[in-house]
């Protein structure tokens, strides 16, 4: 296939994704776009040919063409780890790239959306983060603020820190663009934004490399480091479970719905909802819900995947399969390794 015939095509990919519904939350394609910019080895010819992108976006689009390749990165990640935490339970994160990233779920503001607008935000600053650290993009580099400083501990900065407050500033610069502070809908996404980037920011680690003669510890070098994406994950779903709910009628800022701590102010670390979450039970593809039927089940299990929770009691097939493995492993000299082949009936079970 020639260069030209594989830029049309991957121009053609992003053309019908972006054409059949332009959302609030369209930078989310990016992911998409990205994948099929790095299958065809290209780069999007112009980001003004991205609809759904405001022009704040399509500037810094224009300025960092190598950054807007991590949104993508950032978008895919946050969909992996989504589908992870989510695995296991009614909703599982359901993503639809025939009209919409996430399908009808973003057009309420429900705990699900809390949770994607959060894990993607945070995607986009562990990518973006990367990606400086890696020596990847020219406006960044890794954090160097603090190199060579000793502490009253005897030990001083060294290495290269991640360069967080770079990839904080350009996932709140990009994904926040597309919000109006006027309306509800948009301060309850940039709360949600905001818990992703700081879900990063306040969970850097610390880590340490000794110096000295013999292997002593004369001299203590430290640098931080981001978490690994599936802790980021994990602290995210904590807030999931414990949202906060807000007063519809909320303006200039957000207020709880609660009465009586209305005057509490929302903490950084909260995600916060306005609509109740609807019924993952049964499919109804216009709410973009995908119901559990025939999904897997543990029947002795008593989290969400047990079979009583998942199937929403309407009960569940099991499957008598018949697995076989290698089993009994022996290394024989010289060099062989033998098994022997054991089989074993396990029961597979899937809700009604």
């Amino acid at each position: 296939m020639k260069l030209s015939q594989t830029f049309t095509l991957y121009g053609l990919l992003v053309l019908v994704l972006f054409s059949c519904q332009v959302t609030m939350a369209s930078w989310f394609y990016l992911g998409v776009a990205s994948l099929a910019a790095q299958t065809a080895k290209q780069k999007p010819e112009t980001c003004g040919g991205v609809p759904g992108l405001v022009y704040r976006q399509i500037e810094m689009c224009k300025n960092n063409p190598d950054a807007i390749l991590c949104v993508g990165e950032g978008v895919r990640l946050g969909i992996h780890e989504c589908q992870s935490q989510f695995r296991y339970e009614r909703w599982n994160c359901t993503t639809k790239q025939e009209d919409s990233v996430f399908g009808p779920v973003l057009t309420r503001a429900t705990r699900e959306a809390a949770f994607i607008h959060a894990v993607t935000a945070a995607g986009v600053v562990h990518a973006v983060t990367q990606s400086c650290s890696a020596g990847n993009l020219t406006d960044c580099s890794c954090d160097m603020k603090l190199h060579g400083r000793v502490t009253e501990d005897g030990w001083k900065w060294g290495g290269c820190s991640d360069n967080v407050d770079y990839g904080v500033w350009f996932a709140k610069t990009f994904v926040d663009a597309v919000e109006k502070e006027s309306d509800i809908r948009s301060l309850v996404n940039l709360q949600n934004n905001q818990v992703g980037r700081e879900a990063i920011a306040k969970q850097l680690h610390l880590r340490c490399r000794c110096h000295g003669v013999s292997g002593s510890c004369a001299v203590k070098s430290c640098w931080k480091t981001m978490p690994n994406f599936n802790e980021v994950g994990k602290f995210l779903k904590k807030r999931y479970e414990k949202p906060t709910e807000i007063a519809p009628r909320s303006k200039k800022r957000l207020r709880r719905r609660e009465k009586l701590f209305r005057k509490v102010p929302i903490k950084g670390d909260e995600l916060v909802y306005l609509d109740p979450s609807p019924n993952y039970c049964r499919q109804n593809p216009d709410k973009g819900i995908m119901g559990t039927r025939g999904r897997e089940c543990k029947k002795d299990s008593k989290g969400p995947d047990s079979c009583d929770l998942l199937c929403c009691g309407r009960g569940y097939n099991t499957e008598v399969i018949r697995m076989v493995e290698r089993c009994h492993c022996k290394f024989v000299w010289c060099c062989k390794v033998k098994c022997k082949i054991c089989e074993t009936m396990v029961d597979k079970h899937t809700c009604k």
